[in-house]
């Protein structure tokens, strides 16, 4: 049954269920000013509207750093869910904002939060923010976050070719062939067409072979006598080098971290180059 009170908004378990209000706005638009009279006029920093939206991830979204601050200040709560299930940490780096990002990240939001939608390196790869997916994987973003729809943060890359996070992803030792649908992040790069995200992800150890849930190969999404064709050609004829896969099974070698526990090992420099991916 539902509740409403006498204004005819509904009764939420976090006070009323409401249309954006001032402080939403404030948020939003970056109006510190606006925001902190607000605030200090005894305004409710954690009023939700009707889709759980609270002024926290209003500004998150639009990278309003200092009315974040100030928000948090006031004690906004920092893992504040959406109906969509999203978090402030999610929509400051489907913003790209690094700065929202560190700063939430400083009062405690949680890199993992345990949701079945997209994860922050979910969002953060979808932005392109190759900045905010360092940061994230530096305290601890699972790798192998899974969402129902996006597959992995590498899936994410791949579909957006955001070859830089691609890039980061792989160096910290994401699994190329993890599978959504039985479908890879190769498959992914092969429906773009990118050929340097396919040489990347073979590189990395990528399956050429892998088949999706309708039984085609990363190959089969390409156009006869285009440039990713004959890159997917190529590497069926000439199969990686010996220092190649030595490089792969490296890279696997080292677990979920890859190159950070690499480099904990005190092994030369010049080794770590060669496993990572320039």
């Amino acid at each position: 049954m539902e509740l409403r009170a006498a204004d005819g908004s509904f009764l939420g378990d976090v006070g009323f269920w409401v249309e954006r209000t001032p402080v939403h706005e404030a948020a939003q638009r970056g109006e510190t000013l606006q925001l902190q009279q607000l605030i200090e006029s005894g305004a409710c920093v954690n009023q939700v509207t009707v889709d759980s939206i609270t002024p926290l991830h209003a500004a998150s979204l639009q990278g309003q750093v200092q009315c974040v601050q100030l928000l948090l200040a006031a004690g906004a709560r920092v893992d504040a869910r959406n109906i969509d299930g999203s978090t402030p940490l999610c929509d400051a780096c489907a913003s790209g904002s690094i700065e929202c990002v560190k700063l939430l990240l400083s009062y405690g939001a949680k890199v993992n939060p345990p949701l079945y939608t997209a994860s922050p390196l979910h969002e953060a790869c979808m932005s392109g923010s190759s900045e905010c997916v360092r940061l994230l994987i530096d305290v601890g973003a699972n790798l192998e976050a899974h969402d129902c729809h996006f597959g992995t943060p590498l899936h994410v890359a791949c579909a957006r070719e955001h070859l830089d996070c691609v890039k980061v992803l792989l160096n910290a030792g994401a699994n190329v062939n993890a599978a959504k649908l039985h479908e890879t992040a190769l498959h992914h790069a092969a429906k773009v067409k990118n050929v340097d995200l396919i040489e990347m992800l073979i590189e990395f150890g990528g399956n050429i072979y892998a088949r999706d849930n309708r039984g085609k190969k990363p190959s089969d999404y390409t156009w006869s006598s285009s440039a990713p064709a004959k890159c997917f050609e190529y590497y069926e004829k000439t199969p990686l080098t010996l220092s190649q896969l030595c490089r792969v099974s490296l890279r696997k070698a080292t677990g979920v971290r890859g190159l950070e526990k690499v480099a904990k090992l005190n092994i030369p420099s010049r080794l770590i180059d060669y496993l990572s991916y320039n």
